[in-house]
């Protein structure tokens, strides 16, 4: 019954349905990894005030050149608790403008901390408000405090998509924190993330705000990896039922069961006027006989 399957058409039906089938699990498993890396970070964002923190040059490669930052770490390491020790060099600080918290927009101060080996990690201070004058007036930036510094914070990836850096308001001015695109503009050997400050010794100044860290949405990832599990379900089931109607012959319009005739139209009575119903039907048709009957000649 089912030998039609060996046929090239079924044959290559069959081949393209396993290869569809077999992509969109892949996917899925994509999809599902996606979904535990987005987990394990807002694992670590939840437990930042929890678990202890582990020196940054123990987790991070250390930059070797000035302009050229250290290698990237990647989004295993992506909000990790550190910590690290090092005197802040303001004659580099950069302001990151257009930035919001709450419903304002105002800026987010990073400052390079100077590691005693002359390598140096951007530290993100926190977020102060513009000006009076709008949202890209200058903002008013507390010191960084002199000495020695000690900040615990959470490794922030470098942003993508960089943007031009100027100077402006006795800063480094730009929209976004890309590490490799400040590196170049820095005399000193720069790590290849920059830290989101939590705590400090001694303590940061009140007027900065701490910028908040939104979770990741991994349920996202985890309805999608369903969903094209279910969708390699559907196209290996779509395969079946379409051979087990080739099997009975139901694709074959020939022997398909007839279609029943639709039931005659009563003719009408006149034009424009309502069909006439059975009765009226045979009535009419009886007197349109009696009249041919008494037609001259139609008994010859």
């Amino acid at each position: 019954m089912y030998r039609f399957l060996l046929t090239p058409r079924w044959l290559a039906a069959f081949a393209l349905t396993v290869v569809a089938a077999v992509v969109m699990v892949m996917l899925g498993n994509w999809q599902l990894r996606r979904y535990h890396e987005r987990t394990d970070i807002n694992d670590r964002i939840d437990s930042a005030n929890s678990v202890q923190a582990v020196p940054l040059t123990s987790i991070l490669t250390a930059p070797t050149a000035a302009g050229t930052p250290g290698a990237a770490p990647g989004k295993a390491l992506a909000w990790t608790k550190v910590t690290l020790t090092g005197r802040y060099d303001a004659s580099y600080e950069i302001q990151a403008r257009g930035r919001t918290v709450g419903s304002e927009v105002g800026f987010e101060i990073v400052t390079p901390l100077m590691l005693d080996d002359g390598t140096a990690v951007l530290v993100d201070r926190g977020w102060v408000p513009a000006g009076d004058t709008g949202a890209l007036a200058a903002p008013e930036v507390p010191a960084a405090p002199g000495g020695r510094v000690t900040v615990v914070g959470q490794i922030h990836l470098s942003e993508s998509r960089p943007a031009a850096v100027e100077r402006r308001d006795g800063r480094l001015d730009t929209r976004r924190l890309s590490v490799p695109r400040l590196a170049q503009e820095l005399p000193f050997p720069v790590y290849g993330a920059y830290v989101l400050l939590n705590e400090q010794t001694p303590a940061a100044d009140p007027a900065f705000v701490q910028v908040p860290i939104s979770h990741e949405d991994s349920w996202q990832n985890g309805g999608y990896a369903v969903q094209w599990w279910l969708f390699a379900v559907m196209a290996l089931f779509l395969y079946g039922w379409q051979a087990r109607r080739e099997a009975h012959g139901l694709n074959d319009p020939d022997k398909q069961a007839p279609v029943s005739q639709a039931p005659r139209v009563p003719k009408k009575a006149a034009s424009g006027q309502r069909p006439l119903d059975r009765v009226e039907a045979a009535d009419l048709k009886r007197k349109e006989k009696e009249r041919d009957l008494a037609a001259p000649g139609a008994g010859d």
